[in-house]
């Protein structure tokens, strides 16, 4: 009798799907291309389903890459005793992954990282902003617009605002005049989103310093804030814009590679030049598992002044894998290859 392993299930959602089906719901198709571009992780991180089935097997588990619109119907197979289900790509507005994690609590399978209220709340900008506030933690306030008119006005700031959109991906500007100094123009931004992506903007004073990532994965259960990797990521401009998140990932990322014009940002240790601030990270990294519940993957946005003044920007329940600066991570903090520190993750919690 063949012999059964755990099984780890990677639910994720495919670009040409989410673009598919933003077209048929009347996007046009320049716009639902940027957006579906959000979920190149699931693109970049196939090609290597093989690697990970391989590092699973290796470790005495099967490995299982379910697509989103399959993934209803795979649970409902699924032994919850010796599975584990990792959700890649979340979403609840233009995405669909946070369903995923909802639905394996529905069928009683356990999961890796957050419970699936984080993943819808992490979504939202301005609800999210609000809960960090509550806790304490030093985020930015915010504003928000619909299309020209203000729902929630911003707070006053001498150094300007910052738009970006509500719901859609991470914590960019979709343009570069996304920083701006007067909150006309931040109306007019409203109007350009919401023709765009049918999609409201959050507007935060803006907070100067460099960007960081804080990325953690809990390859042991134990593992505390000690293993989150914190770097400067330095692009060379003040914020990313789409174009730039476009140029790094999926299919416009792989055809920059194949022209030879790809070039990743810097990574460098916050904690090398800026060892107070790498504290205070810690501590809000720290808080924000306690009082939110992150837990085994996440990633934290930061910006941070030259004398030590930490901002939080947003947290990710879904960080991007297969990105650059998730891969160095893995590299640097567990000494392994990505699909080898995802297995190692699921084997620890599969086999205990």
């Amino acid at each position: 009798m063949p012999r059964r392993y755990p099984k780890l299930i990677l639910v994720y959602e495919p670009e040409k799907a989410c673009f598919d089906r933003l077209v048929a719901s009347g996007h046009a198709p320049e716009r639902a291309l940027e957006i579906s571009s959000y979920l190149a992780q699931s693109t970049d991180l196939a090609p290597e389903f093989d690697a990970l089935a391989a590092a699973c097997d290796k470790r005495g588990v099967a490995f299982a890459p379910v697509q989103l619109d399959d993934a209803a119907s795979a649970f409902a197979e699924t032994n919850p005793n010796v599975s584990l289900v990792w959700t890649l790509t979340d979403g609840i507005a233009y995405f669909r992954g946070g369903a995923a994690p909802a639905m394996a609590r529905l069928n009683g399978l356990r999961t890796i990282g957050a419970d699936d209220s984080l993943f819808a709340l992490c979504q939202d900008k301005l609800r999210s902003g609000a809960v960090l506030g509550a806790l304490g933690l030093p985020a930015p306030q915010a504003g928000r617009a619909r299309n020209g008119e203000w729902l929630v006005e911003p707070p006053a700031s001498s150094a300007g605002w910052f738009v970006k959109p509500n719901r859609l991906g991470a914590k960019i500007g979709i343009w570069p005049d996304s920083r701006i100094a007067d909150l006309g123009h931040a109306l007019e931004l409203s109007r350009r989103v919401f023709a765009h992506y049918r999609d409201d903007v959050v507007v935060q004073p803006y907070v100067a310093g460099r960007n960081v990532r804080a990325s953690f994965l809990g390859v042991r259960p134990e593992t505390g804030v000690e293993a989150l990797g914190i770097f400067f990521v330095d692009s060379g401009g003040d914020f990313q814009t789409m174009a730039d998140s476009m140029a790094l990932y999926g299919e416009t990322g792989q055809a920059a590679k194949d022209a030879g014009t790809y070039a990743e940002p810097e990574l460098e240790p916050v904690g090398a030049s800026q060892p107070a601030a790498d504290r205070k990270i810690r501590a809000i990294a720290q808080r924000l598992i306690d009082g939110l519940g992150l837990r085994d993957v996440f990633s934290v946005d930061f910006r941070v002044e030259p004398d030590d003044t930490v901002h939080l920007i947003e947290f990710e329940v879904c960080p991007g894998l297969p990105c650059f600066d998730f891969r160095d991570y893995c590299r640097r903090q567990w000494g392994m290859s990505l699909a080898d520190a995802m297995a190692e993750t699921a084997a620890n919690r599969l086999l205990r």
